[in-house]
């Protein structure tokens, strides 16, 4: 690594918190993503320090050991509320890390030069971690402030879609308490989508929490479930469609954001309605097909790949996001959402995707890190 890339002292390695977890309900999809990074990322490159957030907040080294924290016999991992608690700066030109333990005196890790935020859904991808991070001038992968959380709130992110010319599908949300308050007018705009629908929480990832709803009679308990997660939910129209995702990468050189070839995601079990939390991550061999790339008319192809960069460009993403979209039996694209922190394991879409178009994990890995310590903090 070449010393203008590395903002630390010359000649070390730069070194990468690699920070998942967290207190969202996709936890633990987070610490598979970790897992793929730790044993893919190149040590003769980068300095590691695993960081763990537990799923009340707490912060601590954890152990940096991939096997860790993949899923085995269908247990999903989690990071363990022990070891000593890591204090991240929050003054402009601090770097330090520092452990606290009880009853010993507080230990420096050294200095950090980027943070890999590899946490999904709340309290991480949604702006909430990047601010933390803006705060202490802390150099780190991704989108920024605003468009993390834009990204986030499915809500908020159709809003700005649509307002910058983008198709998306039709749906309605209920905002928080107004189920509750005013159920008939929910459900007539609910009713008014047509069936099916999918009720989904405002702000949550993996498909959890999500149900397809074939007639009015499954609506309460589909957004009693979404409220589980979200008080605010939406809800969408079904569509007769194919699911294509498209991964976009930024140019650490300063270009325009690079498009991957499309992929496509074919559920072929009966027993997954669609691509739900058990279907992406538990499902028997054989019940979800991933094919990248994508089998699309060189035209379409292209068109999948315009209109990611569009999305990603319209959301103000940074690094890497992400966008999965709707290809309907007449032809039409629909951006369905943007992930800017999507599935990062080595059979997930992104790297699939990233794979198929010439860059593999490792390399995508060492991009993301290569475009972060170029890309200043602040206003940009």
């Amino acid at each position: 690594m070449s010393a203008s890339a590395t903002p630390g002292p010359a000649g070390r390695r730069a070194r990468v918190a690699v920070v998942f977890g967290g207190r969202s309900s996709e936890h633990a999809i987070s610490c598979v993503t970790a897992a793929g990074v730790l044993r893919a990322i190149d040590r003769t490159r980068w300095d590691v320090v695993p960081i763990g957030v537990t799923r009340t907040g707490r912060w601590v080294l954890a152990a940096d050991d991939p096997a860790r924290w993949e899923i085995t016999g269908g247990r999903l991992p989690e990071v363990p509320a022990e070891g000593g608690d890591v204090v991240v700066p929050l003054s402009t030109g601090q770097r330090e890390l520092v452990v606290l333990e009880p009853g010993e005196v507080p230990r420096a890790l050294g200095a950090v030069d980027v943070v890999l935020p590899l946490l999904h859904g709340p309290y991480g991808e949604d702006g909430t971690l990047q601010g933390l991070l803006e705060l202490g001038d802390v150099r780190y992968v991704g989108s920024g402030v605003l468009s993390s959380a834009l990204s986030m709130d499915k809500h908020y992110m159709k809003l700005v879609l649509a307002g910058s010319g983008l198709p998306v599908g039709a749906h309605t949300v209920l905002l928080p308490g107004q189920w509750d308050t005013d159920r008939a007018a929910c459900r007539a705009r609910v009713d008014a989508l047509g069936y099916p629908v999918f009720v989904k929480p405002a702000r949550a990832g993996s498909s959890i929490g999500i149900t397809r709803v074939a007639g009015p009679e499954g609506l309460d308990a589909a957004v009693a479930t979404a409220a589980e997660h979200d008080p605010k939910v939406v809800v969408e129209a079904g569509l007769q469609a194919r699911e294509i995702e498209c991964g976009v990468l930024g140019d650490p050189d300063g270009g325009p954001p690079e498009a991957s070839l499309p992929g496509e995601i074919v559920v072929t079990s009966e027993r997954h309605e669609f691509y739900d939390f058990d279907a992406k991550y538990l499902a028997e061999d054989g019940a979800v097909r991933l094919d990248c790339p994508a089998d699309l008319p060189p035209g379409t192809s292209d068109a999948v790949r315009e209109l990611a960069v569009r999305a990603f460009t319209a959301m103000g993403c940074e690094g890497l996001a992400r966008v999965d979209l709707f290809l309907t039996a007449d032809g039409r694209l629909v951006v369905n959402e943007i992930n800017t922190m999507p599935g990062f394991t080595p059979v997930s879409m992104f790297p699939r995707m990233w794979q198929a178009t010439g860059l593999d994990y490792r390399g995508l890995v060492d991009r993301l890190l290569t475009l972060a310590l170029r890309r200043p903090t602040g206003l940009r």
